[in-house]
């Protein structure tokens, strides 16, 4: 589709003299795109006005909108006269991209007369923002301004500001431990501001450098009318060394048995102390940032966790102030949901003596056993954020579009269906004063980590869509875009803006129209059918539970050999991939990949089923995808644009190709270990140990290519850290990594199969256990 404003005599653009920096910044943009000049103005002048509408600048806009809550008004006529008008910050910058890249579905004449576009959603922010704010933040090829512009463009309202300054925290440690480490991401109070409680407990200029950091991005945010917003572990423990000086203000114990080697507590939530701690620690923050706007509590994980919920990891304790002995857990679950929502309700308060309007929201899925006392707490600007209407805990009716035995996709890339009790849900909320925040899926994080641009925005889009038409108002993005500069032409934003701003168009249409904007006309359809080829191998991409996420870094995934005996090979050998992966000495996964600690990720029966479904389902459909791919880039090989975006996507779909091998390859461990393991004749044993060996056949030919691509393509296929790796992100080095590999695959990939299940009791090694008292 042709830009309805090409051509346009738009010589001059007016913005207010006393400007909010969206104003300018979107004035500008349009400057950009027309040629035209941009000054300002203590009124609107004639030519083209761009104000937000509180300026009044465009009467008519405002009597189009009506009573509608968020809206775009875009008129601009044949000699260049008109406005952008828009009722927050966020639209004002969207409607400049939105005529720069051509309003979807709109002709020159509706242009002229005026088009009133509404948003779907009232607030749609990221949330748990991988790149942006969190554990990839390091990634290189990151541009926080071209990240900012595209949630902008794509509709969103938010933007996430609480983001260390430093790679990790400063937190109590000791050797061999690796909880610390999970207080990287979605910081809480006490790594940016303190109180006269916690003073000295954490360094000063630590302190600062990531308040400093915090109101950098937020201050990033508002040039694109962005809303800052918060996602926290909340209440966040304190060192041992708090609670010396003050002990009846110990509360609840909230670390992992397992990767923890310091029991970690959090303060008593119901003492007045610590609610007045937290009142103080919510206004050090509207201090530093006056428009914050919303704050998410995520809880009972990495750090954080309420006194006497049944989820805690090392089960329902706390501090005495909150029950008495011997209560049954039915009255113990009601006095925690009550004391929760009241810790809730304090921080609301706190942050509304600045900001009326701030929203507060909790992760419902940790509290199934709390959860009606918890959700009769609610309301009054308080609110819960989860996948589903019908949470209940992390079971939820939901199950890959594929595969209908893989369940626990709500939230997920794959949650693009709506069962039709969400709607009534949702009615009975608003009934109870509470507006949910739903959540969607728009990118790698928790889904293909770490892979970054691969496109599926027709299941993005079929989410949204859903959640419109039940009438959702709130929505949260898990794990944010990732490195959008680092993949300039992949349509998941696309897909949001779409939903956002144009509900009613056909996403096809959508598509068609962006691939012909990047790849010309000529090569448009190409592009087009190469994306949807594209999806729909993702489409039947299995589930590997935790390896999807972030446990494929947690697990070295790329770099560990995978072999039958992984012990075979010298701890000094393994200690490459080892150093950064979420390995304790007696972690199971050390020696097994379908394991973590007590957990089972991968069973010898789901193993079986994972291998042929990416055989005959998924790879097969990469190839199919590959193939298109390279025959359109020879058709488009006199056309250099054409051509630089579809390499892109060839270079993205290989990277998927060797990602999603490895992820067969790590099934197929499981399925030939724990078959050879359970087999107790000798041809069944050869039979699992010729699987075995063909599958390390596969894997090292993968390796290979692997290694070939993440050392020479010129694309940005995944996430790479710019400072050096760590737990959550690969390094520079990856390559160094994968010929280890590849090295220790081939030396020792003939060592009979072999699992050491009597870990669990094996001492450190440089502690061993006194003499007589080996397990």
């Amino acid at each position: 589709m042709s830009n309805p404003t090409a051509g346009l005599n738009v010589t001059v653009i007016h913005y207010p003299a006393k400007f909010v920096p969206v104003e300018k910044n979107a004035a500008l943009e349009l400057a950009k795109l027309t040629g035209a000049a941009a000054i300002t103005g203590q009124r609107a002048g004639k030519g083209l006005n761009v104000a937000l509408a509180s300026r009044g600048w465009a009467p008519a806009a405002q009597k189009t909108a009506g009573g509608a809550k968020n809206w775009i008004w875009l008129r601009v006529d044949e000699k260049g006269a008109g406005e952008v008008i828009a009722s927050e910050g966020s639209g004002l910058f969207a409607a400049a991209r939105l005529l720069a890249h051509g309003v979807s579905g709109a002709t020159r004449e509706k242009l002229a007369q005026g088009l009133l576009i509404k948003r779907s959603f009232s607030m749609n922010r990221p949330i748990w923002d991988g790149s942006f704010a969190q554990y990839w933040k390091s990634n290189r090829n990151f541009s926080p301004e071209h990240y900012a512009a595209t949630l902008a463009e794509a509709g969103f309202t938010h933007i996430e500001v609480n983001s260390l300054q430093a790679a990790f925290p400063y937190e109590d440690s000791v050797p061999g431990e690796f909880y610390s480490q999970f207080y990287t991401y979605c910081p809480g109070f006490n790594h940016f501001i303190d109180t006269p409680l916690t003073r000295g407990i954490w360094p000063a200029q630590y302190l600062d450098a990531n308040l400093e950091r915090l109101k950098n991005l937020a201050a990033l945010g508002r040039n694109y009318g962005l809303k800052p917003s918060v996602c926290l572990y909340e209440p966040r423990s304190l060192p041992e060394r708090f609670f010396q000086r003050y002990p009846t203000l110990r509360g609840a114990r909230i670390d992992h048995p397992f990767r923890s080697r310091l029991p970690r507590y959090t303060m008593a939530q119901d003492h007045p102390v610590t609610q007045q701690h937290y009142r103080m620690a919510v206004k050090n923050f509207m201090q530093a940032v006056p428009d914050l706007d919303a704050m998410s509590i995520w809880t009972n994980d990495s750090g954080g966790g309420f006194e006497h919920t049944a989820s805690l990891y090392v089960g329902r304790n706390g501090g005495p102030f909150m029950i008495r002995e011997w209560r049954s857990h039915e009255k113990i679950a009601e006095a925690s949901g009550k004391s929760i929502g009241k810790f809730l309700r304090n921080l609301r308060e706190a942050a509304a003596e600045k900001n009326p309007e701030f929203k507060l929201s909790l992760r419902i899925e940790p509290f199934k056993v709390e959860h009606e006392a918890l959700k009769s707490e609610l309301g009054r600007g308080v609110h819960w954020e989860g996948p589903s209407m019908l949470a209940r805990g992390y079971s939820l009716p939901y199950s890959h579009p594929q595969y209908a035995d893989q369940l626990g996709v709500a939230g997920g890339m794959f949650h693009c269906q709506l069962d039709e009790r969400e709607k009534p849900e949702l009615e009975k909320e608003r009934a109870q004063g509470i507006e949910p925040i739903l959540t969607y899926s728009p990118g790698p994080v928790w889904n293909q980590e770490p892979l970054i641009g691969i496109p599926w925005p027709r299941m993005i889009h079929a989410r949204l869509t859903q959640l419109k038409s039940i009438g959702t108002d709130l929505v949260s993005a898990m794990g944010g875009l990732a490195n959008t500069s680092a993949a300039p032409y992949s349509p998941n934003p696309l897909a949001i803006r779409a939903a956002q701003f144009f509900p009613d168009r056909s996403i096809d249409d959508v598509l068609a129209e962006e691939a012909a904007r990047l790849a010309g006309p000529t090569h448009g359809p190409a592009l087009a059918k190469a994306w949807a080829l594209f999806e729909d191998a993702v489409t039947w991409q299995p589930i590997v539970p935790l390896f999807c996420g972030f446990g494929f870094c947690w697990q070295r995934t790329f770099d560990r050999p995978i072999v039958p005996d992984i012990e075979a090979i010298p701890a000094a050998d393994r200690f490459y991939y080892e150093r950064h992966g979420c390995f304790q000495h007696n972690n199971p996964g050390i020696n097994d990949l379908g394991r973590d600690v007590l957990f089972e990720l991968i069973s010898r029966d789901s193993a079986d089923k994972m291998v042929p479904r990416f055989d005959k389902n998924l790879l097969p459909r990469i190839a199919k995808t590959e193939k298109f791919i390279h025959d359109a880039l020879l058709r488009a090989s006199d056309d250099s644009q054409a051509t630089r975006v579809l390499s892109d996507l060839r270079d993205r779909i290989r990277g998927y190709r060797h990602w999603a091998t490895t992820l067969r390859s790590v099934a197929a461990w499981c399925s030939g270990v724990y078959g050879y393991l359970a087999s107790t004749t000798a041809p069944q044993k050869q039979k699992y140990e010729k699987f075995l060996q063909a599958s390390i056949d596969l894997e090292l030919e993968n390796a290979r290519g692997f290694l070939d691509h993440f050392e020479n393509s010129p694309t940005e296929f995944m996430v790479v850290s710019e400072t050096g790796e760590n737990t959550f992100i690969y390094g520079k080095n990856l390559g160094e990594h994968v010929r280890a590999k590849i090295r220790l695959m081939e030396k020792y990939r003939h060592k009979k199969p072999r699992i050491d299940r009597e870990i669990l009791w094996r001492a450190p090694a440089d502690h061993p256990w006194p003499a007589g008292f080996e397990a």
